[in-house]
Parts: C-alpha cells; sequence; structure tokens
C-alpha cells in the first residue's frame, strides 16, 4: 500500500457573463508535490447550450488547450509551460476575470493522483 501524499486540485469552469455569477463545471486540476504530478481532464459538451451567450465552444477549446499545454509544460505552450509543477498550478488556479476560471483551491490526501484526478473530474464535471 502507498502512503497518502498531499494533493491540491481546483475545479475549471466555464463562466459566460462573469455579472451573472453562473458557470459550469467543465474540467479538474490536479496537483500533488510528492508524486510530480500535475494534470487535467475537461470536456465541452451538450450542457454549454444552457447559456446562449456561449457561441464559440471552438474557442473555449482553444483555450482549454492552452491551459493543457500549460499544465503539461509542453513547449507550445510557451514560457509559462516551463515554470515548475507548482508555479504552473498556481498560475492555472490564480484568481481571473474571464470565461475560463477556477475554484477555490482544495486539499486532500491520495494514494495515486492519476486515479484521484480521474475520480474528481467524474464526481465533479460528469
Amino acid at each position: 500500500m502507498r502512503e497518502r501524499e498531499l494533493f491540491e486540485y481546483a475545479t475549471i469552469r466555464v463562466v459566460p457573463k462573469v455579472e451573472r455569477e453562473e458557470f459550469l463545471n467543465v474540467g479538474v486540476v490536479l496537483y500533488c508535490r510528492g508524486q510530480r504530478f500535475l494534470d487535467m481532464r475537461y470536456t465541452l459538451d451538450d450542457r454549454l447550450r444552457v447559456f446562449p451567450s456561449i457561441a464559440d465552444i471552438d474557442e473555449l477549446d482553444e483555450y482549454l488547450r492552452a491551459f493543457h499545454l500549460i499544465c503539461k509544460g509542453e513547449r507550445e505552450g510557451g514560457p509559462l509551460a516551463m515554470l515548475p509543477l507548482a508555479e504552473r498550478f498556481r498560475w492555472l488556479t490564480a484568481k481571473r476575470s474571464s470565461v475560463i476560471q477556477t475554484s477555490p483551491v482544495h486539499p486532500g490526501l491520495c494514494e495515486m493522483a492519476e486515479q484521484t484526478l480521474e475520480r474528481l473530474f467524474q464526481d465533479l464535471v460528469r
């Protein structure tokens, strides 16, 4: 049995109109320092149709793909993607006033970060 390690996560939200404070959870980003793990899962599906102000789902997908490139440390993610894991996680979860936002960061304990990410994605997004 593996030792349980501290992890942090935030839900990724689409916020069509910031002033209305409405949002839809579309993903989860999870960081576990002890396992040197940073990853995210997201989906854009038919639930977004409840927001008539969302006209361009392809544009949302571009934003989320950029988030993913930064998260995974891919060169295409630019200079932010070259930061250490913890700094990338802090940047991804920083407060912003845009159509893509994250929830406050929540802590937990896990044995396998990858499995925990998948479970959180299923529980909070699906």
